[in-house]
């Protein structure tokens, strides 16, 4: 005979879990800036603003839209190499060669410009070269494993010789349609204006950002950043993104060299010579992990703006050397690698 004790009381009732108390508003701006995907974006975001109103409180004439808009004037083929870069870094790897790659485009561009080709054919050319190139270097460390930084560097030697085959001196660029092209300035208003090849690299930024956000090849790059092996688990084209990333560098590499070639109308074997570290440095500091699996590609944009702001605070200065601008991005570079390893340790 049960016991009225055994018996469980109706009157009893099962208590569900309390809820965890709502988050403060400064807990979840911590979140967000302690956060490996968005932290260093923002942290990129409010230094440009800092530099940039630091630079306009020092000096006369900084603070204006046409000094904003002359950041991405004189870096727009830094941005559209950055693009390229983004992509790459994104999977774990790295593409040494991009600074050489600009320089034979623009070498190519120079050179048969000076023969007598039209630009419609010139630059769809360098664009098709540029992008088999980093076909053959996707291929080389896909299919022979061989480690981006040596099959990278590989190709960094080869279209560094290849400058030096075509001339050993600089080339002017007199082609009227390209002349054209290259003195043309698009007014904004106001005073303000861009050229043409702000907005290609814009154009450029837009689709980036679409493929990487919005389409399978896009999460399949994320993908294979922070896991290739789960990638291949998880039945992806790991092997075929592989290879693609560094086409799209080499396409943006070439088209990074014609817009050289817009902005200097000359073609010379030491162009761009340390590009492709300022390309990677650019990255880096607008938030992508050189591990890979986290990074935008608007951080890559920022990070260029950083960059030029600097350069631009240098050249108001006046009494500066050029060489202080390679200090300053050293020393954020090693900053916001700091800043990685901390937030990547904390979410661990």
């Amino acid at each position: 005979m049960t016991s009225t004790l055994d018996r469980p009381s109706s009157s009893a009732s099962i208590e569900p879990p309390k809820p965890l108390p709502p988050r403060s508003p400064i807990g979840r701006v911590r979140d967000i800036f302690t956060s490996p995907r968005s932290g260093p974006v923002l942290v990129t975001a409010l230094l440009f603003v800092a530099v940039f109103l630091i630079g306009g409180a020092r000096y006369r004439g900084f603070f204006s839209g046409q000094v904003f808009l002359n950041l991405f004037v004189d870096n727009s083929y830094l941005i559209v190499l950055a693009v390229g870069m983004t992509f790459v870094i994104l999977t774990g790897g790295i593409d040494l060669s991009v600074g050489a790659v600009v320089a034979v485009s623009t070498m190519i561009a120079a050179s048969l410009l000076q023969s007598g080709w039209s630009p419609g054919v010139v630059i769809p050319l360098i664009l098709v070269l540029t992008s088999f190139l980093g076909l053959l270097v996707g291929l080389m460390i896909h299919v022979f494993k061989v480690q981006p930084f040596i099959a990278t560097l590989a190709a960094m030697f080869l279209a560094r010789g290849l400058c030096y085959v075509i001339s050993k001196d600089s080339i002017s660029i007199n082609e009227p349609t390209f002349v054209a092209l290259a003195v043309t300035r698009i007014p904004l208003g106001g005073g303000l204006s861009i050229t043409p090849s702000v907005v290609i690299a814009l154009v450029v930024v837009v689709i980036a950002v679409w493929v990487l956000g919005f389409t399978r090849f896009g999460r399949t790059v994320y993908a294979l950043g922070g896991s290739e092996q789960s990638g291949i688990l998880m039945g992806l084209p790991v092997a075929r993104t592989k290879v693609i990333v560094y086409v799209v560098s080499g396409f943006c590499s070439g088209l990074a060299g014609v817009l050289f070639s817009l902005y200097t109308l000359s073609g010379y074997p030491l162009t761009a010579v340390g590009t492709e570290l300022d390309a990677i440095a650019a990255v880096v500091i607008g938030g992508t992990l050189l591990a890979g699996g986290y990074g935008f590609v608007l951080g890559s944009v920022l990070g260029v703006l950083v960059l030029g702001v600097i350069q631009t605070i240098i050249t108001f200065e006046g009494t500066l050397s050029s060489w202080w601008t390679r200090i300053f991005i050293g020393g954020l570079l090693l900053v916001f690698i700091i800043l990685q390893k901390v937030l990547t340790a904390r979410r661990r």
